[in-house]
């Protein structure tokens, strides 16, 4: 057997996170240095590395002093002879055990492995058994099992000691996972979570709540409920039942009863009355128990067709809230309007079971290309049904994109139309926003839920005033566009083309070259995390690689991850930031409004010496088309930059200095430009509105 068949293995991508670069870097290497180690698992395309092997030859070329220790414990977890997820079980165990009963665990430090391993069951099974019961979905595992696991839970809960605590480490390592597989799992996003919780269970409730979640996946909505008493949760997926149910008994003190298994065929709570239910179900199940649930008592407001698998989870919802309890679902747009449930949508609307229906906006929640709806439920009880529906759409807060949107705005938007109709039964109208609507107005015979098709379209752009002063912006713009406007003949005399038989050229000098004498620093983007769990206006900015290619402030946020976890780029005035990914010929300076946000995906900061490189100067000479061609490579579907490449003249400081200001010039024309554009566009869409919705006259 190979001496590295047992070893950690990592892909081109991790060592790049090891090395801090890019994934162009470490192919280079390979290409380059003969010495590199030779691959030892995956496939041709996505070939694997012995960890061991790495670390070694990047220290021998000083490209690596340390590999951290969340690292070196994620790459134990993913080389695990039994898999990942029996890896972050055996660790969770571990570190729920130094978090619930530290005591226990420092005799096991000074006892070979083999005894750890023997001693380690009998007290993980008592901690298991005290936080999730004796029906768990984690088996208490034994001797055998654990032994190939020991360096790992050493390895864990040294990670633990100096990150934050177990519930850290253990929320980095699952983040890992799930980051490592996308494709595997649909997880609902932390802010769309926490604003079901808070319809579902509104903050400073009396009380702490017992809240179920049928469909846990990782226990992500359970997780956003301020101060529960309990909570219950069910999960198909046997391993991520099992990891899930770890991350709540370390996330919260609350009791956690959690049971594998899929909740429509096998409910592993059929006599709960739950105060709370949060649901993100799987869509679109054709195979959900259509045949063999045909006369299940949960189905009081009608039996689901085969294609309406959401209504079945609506309706097991209900069936586990006590009367006056509050369901909140994430639910396919399609849910509202697809005829095969209209019967059920209006018994749900007759019976004041349906509340309200909340739009969101695209990109929310997986899946992403289309805007989910939050159905927010309540199982009746002695007081008459409601008269009225709500209604809200938030679309228009993600019009700028998945990555820009504007999840406080979204929050407030639903929060402020569900707060006084939850209170009164209904709300006052904002137009284009929400409106509450008499059930008997929806029972028609499609019974159309979508909000869309009911709200009253907002003012047209403000009206005639707004678009009068929009149209002397644009005016004003224009005006300083043709300002900016470079002259011809002024162009021509400060680049003037080469004559067949002039002065040579100054000599040239790459960007790869730069950066190895130190004349400027290479970092890639979108490795970061913002640690903690609060609203994403309260995490770092993001200048995505769309902000660079539109000439827009930054408009992403940092995706959540534990204390202590990866550390992101951030911008500094007078960084230079390229698109690596097909974007064009285009190179940003970093201006005061922009520093402070974090560096992308899909970009590469150079951040220049001021002593040896001047900011402008570099950019301009990056956006030469005939320089960004010789630096590209492409694929069948896409071109990559290899920013190492990028070319430069050699000039002194000053001379830098006076292209810098040329280029500087030439950047200001092109905002201007832009500005144009987006005023042009806006008076020209407000002009449609106003004309076609009647607030302007013809």
């Amino acid at each position: 057997m190979p001496e590295n068949a047992n070893a950690a293995e990592v892909t081109a991508a991790e060592i790049a996170r090891l090395a801090g670069v890019g994934r162009a870097a470490v192919s280079n290497w390979r290409r380059r240095h003969a010495d590199f180690p030779k691959p030892v698992g995956g496939s041709e395309t996505s070939p694997s590395f012995a960890l061991a092997d790495v670390e070694r030859w990047l220290r021998a070329q000083g490209k690596l002093a340390e590999v951290p220790l969340r690292e070196r414990v994620w790459q134990q977890v993913s080389g695990h002879p039994e898999g990942a997820a029996t890896a972050l079980v055996h660790a969770g165990c571990a570190l729920l055990l130094v978090h619930e009963r530290p005591a226990l665990w420092p005799a096991g430090t000074r006892v070979p492995d083999d005894h750890l391993a023997g001693l380690l069951p009998p007290v993980l099974d008592g901690v298991l058994t005290a936080r999730l019961g004796p029906h768990r979905p984690v088996a208490t595992p034994t001797a055998e099992a654990l032994a190939p696991s020991v360096p790992l839970l050493r390895a864990a809960v040294e990670l633990a000691a100096g990150s934050g605590g177990a519930p850290a480490a253990f929320a980095f390592l699952l983040t890992r996972h799930l980051d490592a597989n996308p494709r595997q799992f649909t997880l609902t996003p932390p802010a769309p979570a926490a604003l079901m919780a808070a319809l579902a269970v509104p903050p400073g409730r009396a009380g702490r709540p017992t809240v179920l979640d049928p469909a846990c996946g990782t226990g992500a909505l359970l997780r956003a409920v301020e101060a529960p008493a309990a909570l219950y949760a069910q999960e198909a997926d046997p391993d991520l039942a099992a990891l899930g149910a770890l991350h709540l008994a370390l996330h919260t003190g609350a009791e956690v009863h959690a049971r594998a298994g899929d909740a429509l065929r096998a409910d592993a709570h059929p006599h709960l009355a739950a105060d709370a239910v949060l649901c993100h179900p799987p869509f679109n199940e054709r195979n959900w128990g259509h045949e063999e649930l045909a006369y299940d008592p949960r189905w009081e407001y009608g039996f689901p067709a085969r294609t309406e698998s959401e209504l079945a989870w609506v309706q097991h919802a209900l069936a586990r809230l006590r009367p006056g309890g509050t369901a909140v679902l994430l639910m396919p747009p399609a849910a509202a309007s697809r005829r095969s449930g209209r019967r059920i949508r209006a018994d749900l609307l007759r019976r004041g079971a349906l509340r309200a229906v909340v739009a969101l906006p695209a990109g929310a929640a997986p899946p992403y290309g289309i805007p989910l709806h939050l159905w927010v439920l309540r199982r009746p009880g002695a007081a008459a049904p409601s008269p009225e529906l709500l209604l809200v759409d938030t679309s228009a807060h993600g019009a700028a994109g998945r990555d820009r949107l504007d999840w406080q705005a979204v929050h407030t938007a639903v929060l402020d139309a569900w707060t006084p109709f939850d209170r009164h039964g209904t709300a006052p109208e904002r137009p284009g926003t929400s409106r509450s609507l008499p059930v008997i107005d929806l029972l028609d015979d499609d019974v159309d839920l979508a909000p869309a098709r009911h709200l009253p379209p907002p003012a047209a752009s403000g009206g005639a005033a707004e678009l009068a002063t929009v149209a002397d912006r644009l005016a004003a713009q224009l005006r300083r566009t043709a300002e900016l406007t470079p002259p011809p003949g002024r162009i021509t005399r400060a680049v003037p083309a080469p004559a067949p038989a002039g002065p040579a050229r100054p000599p040239g000098v790459t960007v790869g070259e730069l950066a190895r004498t130190g004349a400027l620093r290479l970092h890639a983007g979108g490795a970061g995390t913002a640690p903690g769990h609060g609203p994403a206006a309260s995490r770092p900015r993001v200048l995505t690689e769309q902000d660079v290619l539109a000439g827009r402030e930054p408009g992403g946020t940092l995706p959540e991850g534990p204390a202590g976890g990866e550390e992101p780029v951030l911008l500094r005035t007078g960084d230079v930031v390229v698109p690596v990914l097909g974007g064009g010929p285009v190179a940003r300076v970093v201006d005061e409004a922009t520093a402070g946000a974090a560096l992308g995906r899909g970009l590469h900061l150079l951040r220049p010496d001021p002593a040896a490189l001047d900011p402008w100067f570099l950019a301009g000479f990056l956006r030469g088309t005939a320089n960004q061609r010789q630096a590209s490579s492409y694929a069948s579907t896409a071109t990559r930059l290899d920013v190492r490449r990028l070319q430069l003249p050699r000039l002194p400081l000053a001379e830098q200095r006076r292209y810098g200001e040329r280029f500087r010039a030439l950047d200001d024309f092109e905002q201007a430009l832009r500005q144009v554009g987006r005023l042009g566009e806006r008076l020209v869409r407000g002009m449609y509105d106003g004309l076609t919705d009647g607030t302007l006259e013809a």
